[in-house]
């Protein structure tokens, strides 16, 4: 007998499904854009994980679930749930089996963490956007976070990983729903290392530990956000309610 006898089988990601997908979209969005990764070797090819990217577009779906893609895993989301009346985007969406997240008060706010849970628990890999909206800093740096990404993480024992990309503005600019195709863009994107969260794993989840823990992966994809621009961010993170702003709808700067 083998060395792996009586372990259990590695689901396989790429499933036929997933390749019949990745074969209609990668074409196109190969003529909207080049892709340039940094860190490439950070991404784990095996076992769960949290990607938290910075969102400032909304087809930043599809420009980080290609690069994940790229990179040998298979991109799941907690994706806000308008976002699945987009067309196209949406069809993609629903039938890759991503995750809606509602509009907080809607009284559904548990019901995509349990089902990122089920995806963790499966050794898979679930791309949260801890800012849960596109941001609403008026120079596109990332805002205040929410915790579904760290309490994920906390709960179930698994890293997460900060990304930060830059130049998906240029394909589709903030609350736009018109594609610039030509010519073609550059997407940049940095591939951070885990946060380190070991100071509040084993504490109990409380508000004060999600608010802390969130805070950390926010400065981490900051930092790498920096370092794509070339600038500084703001030395104060954007918070929409200090500037008299809605956590949801439209925003114009």
């Amino acid at each position: 007998m083998g060395a792996d006898a009586g372990r259990p089988r590695r689901k396989r990601e790429k499933t036929f499904g997933w390749r019949v997908v990745a074969g209609l979209a990668i074409p196109f969005l190969l003529l909207l854009a080049r892709y340039r990764i940094r860190n490439p070797e950070r991404i784990p090819q095996e076992g769960a994980f949290v990607l938290s990217p910075n969102h400032y577009s909304n087809f930043d779906p599809l420009t980080t679930g290609y690069m994940l893609w790229r990179l040998g895993r298979v991109p799941r989301f907690l994706a806000k749930a308008s976002l699945f009346k987009v067309p196209v985007l949406g069809a993609i969406l629903r039938a890759t089996g991503q995750i809606p997240v509602e509009r907080q008060g809607s009284g559904h706010n548990r019901q995509p963490l349990a089902a990122a849970a089920n995806l963790v628990d499966d050794g898979l890999a679930v791309i949260v956007y801890p800012e849960g909206t596109l941001t609403r800093d008026p120079e596109m740096w990332p805002m205040r976070g929410k915790s579904g990404a760290v309490r994920t993480a906390l709960e179930h024992d698994v890293p997460v990983i900060p990304m930060a990309h830059w130049g998906v503005q240029q394909i589709l600019p903030r609350y736009s729903k018109k594609l610039s195709v030509f010519p073609r863009k550059t997407v940049d994107a940095i591939i951070g290392e885990p946060v380190d969260l070991s100071r509040w794993r084993g504490r109990p989840i409380d508000r004060e530990v999600l608010a802390e823990a969130t805070e950390a992966v926010m400065a981490a994809i900051t930092a790498l956000l920096e370092e794509l621009r070339g600038e500084q961010a703001p030395e104060v993170r954007w918070d929409p309610s200090a500037h008299g702003q809605t956590e949801t709808g439209r925003f114009e700067s």
